[in-house]
């Protein structure tokens, strides 16, 4: 997966619903063509296979089961059948226990699919890197929908869960979340060891959402 890599979550928020989505996801190629980056969206669940036509990408959630008689779950087989490439685990508003993360990372390298393992500090990053997912997005809770970016309110968070994350996990890229929303906030991000960023409503609910991937995007050049 190309880094420095830029993740959308749209989330479940109005702007994301429906055609939203389809929308949001062609701003996101039109950036992603002009620019060597990496760009993931992470659609609602019921428009992602159309989303997946247009651009990279991954599910908001993974279960840990395969398929079988789990109503309602979301499956790494099905995700990879829809042309997904990947999954968020674990996000802070989905969390789930220790055990069906480490079962959620194996799903995805059994599917070929990249897993991206939310963490809300460097120790628990540290924990959940023993399970050697592809990347792990730190995001203080506190601080996501927020106006204060992660890399600027708590820089010792990113560098912290660098250092943790690269000697359990030296393949184990991090990425970090939480109020970021400028170029500054992505480029101090990278200069502190990230490989990229996880943003959410500061792209979803942008009036102009090109834009605001681009300007984003102009932080990894």
């Amino acid at each position: 997966m190309k880094t420095p890599i830029l993740i959308i979550n749209m989330k479940e928020y109005e702007q994301s619903l429906g055609e939203g989505a389809l929308e949001i996801a062609k701003a996101a190629k039109n950036v992603l063509e002009k620019h060597d980056v990496g760009i993931l969206v992470a659609p609602p669940p019921l428009i992602f296979s159309k989303v997946a036509e247009i651009i990279p990408t991954i599910s908001q959630h993974i279960d840990p089961v395969e398929s079988g008689s789990h109503t309602g779950a979301v499956l790494a087989e099905e995700i990879k059948k829809m042309g997904g490439v990947g999954s968020l685990i674990n996000h802070s508003e989905k969390r789930i226990p220790i055990e069906d993360i480490k079962k959620a990372i194996g799903l995805c390298n059994k599917y070929d699919l990249v897993s991206i393992v939310c963490a809300q500090d460097s120790e628990e990053a540290k924990k959940l890197a023993i399970y050697g997912p592809d990347f792990i997005a730190v995001e203080p809770p506190e601080l996501i929908g927020g106006d204060i970016s992660v890399s600027t309110a708590k820089p010792e968070v990113i560098t912290e869960t660098v250092e943790k994350v690269k000697h359990t996990s030296p393949q184990t890229e991090v990425l970090c979340g939480a109020g970021v929303k400028t170029a500054e906030d992505v480029k101090k991000a990278l200069e502190l060891g990230a490989k990229g960023v996880l943003v959410a409503s500061g792209i979803v609910k942008a009036d102009d959402v090109e834009g605001a991937i681009e300007k984003l995007v102009k932080g990894m050049l």
